[in-house]
């Protein structure tokens, strides 16, 4: 996996790498990566492909609505596979689990990736307009993406891992939303993660619950 610059894209992130919204921040992030192998990837590759097929030989799982089933076509655990060694390129400390890692991916649509978008990015692009000319923030982002991916050649995935298996999650998150827009043919991969984080939690308005303890005691017999 190469990573890949594109200024369209950049011009993006330049834009999302910190929208303050008094509360709130907006952060957003995108990333695009050639799916050709390069230093490690082979050796994570193959470590990855067995340890599906070692997975899929221990399952008796059988159900065609099940995850698993999803496992057996060789072309869906390749796309699993440069999904997560996407993953392994921007977080290289994290040990990302194939067998785990498929449960977390869904397809997507353009359509059903725009519903979320619209609803939640619905401020950032107010700030959007106010600071760049050119158009709305999501046609933007869909000219920048169809530059680098062609979005009509596209399958584009939604990555929701549980809290303890996200390395991307952040102190004070409020929510956040992961795709990937994979595009087969060329062989490119762009990873687009968005969060909204809470300005009072990073600033450190709200307390732990140590903290609350050591509160208690300061009231610890006396009446109130």
């Amino acid at each position: 996996m190469k990573y890949l610059e594109y200024t369209p894209l950049e011009r993006i992130n330049d834009f999302l790498s910190h929208v303050n919204l008094v509360e709130r921040t907006i952060k957003g992030c995108l990333e695009a990566y050639s799916c050709k192998h390069t230093g490690t990837d082979k050796k994570l590759s193959l470590s990855l492909e067995n340890e599906i097929l070692d997975h899929l030989g221990k399952s008796s799982d059988t159900d065609s609505s099940s995850p698993v089933e999803y496992l057996f076509s060789r072309s869906s655990r390749k796309t699993l596979i440069y999904l997560l060694l996407t993953l392994h390129h921007m977080y290289p400390d994290y040990d990302f689990s194939a067998v785990r890692a498929h449960e977390f991916f869904t397809e997507e649509s353009w359509d059903s990736f725009k519903q979320i978008f619209d609803v939640y990015m619905f401020e950032a692009s107010k700030e959007w307009l106010e600071e760049n000319e050119g158009g709305p923030l999501l046609e933007t982002l869909y000219k920048a993406l169809d530059e680098v991916v062609k979005l009509a050649e596209c399958e584009i995935y939604s990555y929701s891992p549980d809290a303890e298996a996200d390395p991307f999650l952040e102190k004070g998150a409020i929510w956040s939303y992961h795709f990937f827009f994979y595009n087969r043919k060329l062989k490119r991969v762009v990873s687009f993660r968005f969060s909204c984080l809470s300005n009072l939690v990073s600033e450190g308005f709200f307390a732990d619950d140590s903290s609350y303890e050591e509160d208690g005691e300061i009231f610890d017999g006396m009446d109130i």
